[in-house]
């Protein structure tokens, strides 16, 4: 069996990794190689960033044609969670696994740390404005949090939050008084 993953965030992966040990003269693909695989599924919410890229996908387990991949949504009430499963076991099963499972696990939860500085400027670049560090403040407000958000477009910072959801519930909704475009901002979790 052959395995990678992560357990608090991600992991880079060497180059290439497309092949694995043999057997019967056959190649067997390897964990690494199913996370480039995957790393062609797109968030249904983000399409602009892979399941792998968003921090989504935590690691994979091969055995001959079976394939385990651990999974950590974005937060526990995602409406994308079940079109990600369906789309990475499409992708899989196309692939030539004949078995698939879609593991889903909540601790340790995801955090947009987990989103690399290449999938941030993929996301400005998109019109989002990527989400800052995340605080390790021990106190949780109740309220709402005014965060300010550097615009995408134009990089101003004189920006203000016009409603605390965008387009989904993990990003909030901002305009630019600068260049007067509006965009989402990627809330940090």
């Amino acid at each position: 069996m052959v395995t990678h993953g992560r357990t608090d965030g991600p992991t880079d992966r060497p180059a290439g990794g497309r092949a694995g040990g043999r057997s019967g003269g056959q190649v067997l693909p390897t964990a690494d190689a199913v996370l480039d695989l995957l790393d062609s599924v797109k968030d249904p919410e983000v399409p602009v960033l892979s399941v792998v890229e968003l921090g989504v996908v935590r690691g994979a387990e091969v055995d001959g044609d079976r394939v385990t991949v651990t999974i950590t949504p974005t937060y526990s009430g995602c409406p994308a969670l079940q079109m990600m499963e369906q789309e990475i076991t499409g992708a899989l099963e196309r692939a030539g696994f004949r078995e698939v499972v879609v593991k889903t696990v909540y601790a340790p939860a995801w955090t947009t740390d987990w989103i690399p500085e290449s999938a941030r400027e993929k996301l400005r670049a998109y019109g989002i404005a990527p989400p800052g560090a995340v605080t390790s403040d021990p106190m949780v407000p109740l309220g709402a949090t005014v965060r300010s958000a550097s615009c995408p477009y134009c990089g101003s910072a004189n920006t203000s939050r016009q409603s605390e959801f965008g387009s989904t519930a993990c990003k909030s909704l901002h305009v630019c008084h600068s260049c007067r475009q509006p965009f989402e901002h990627f809330k940090s979790f």
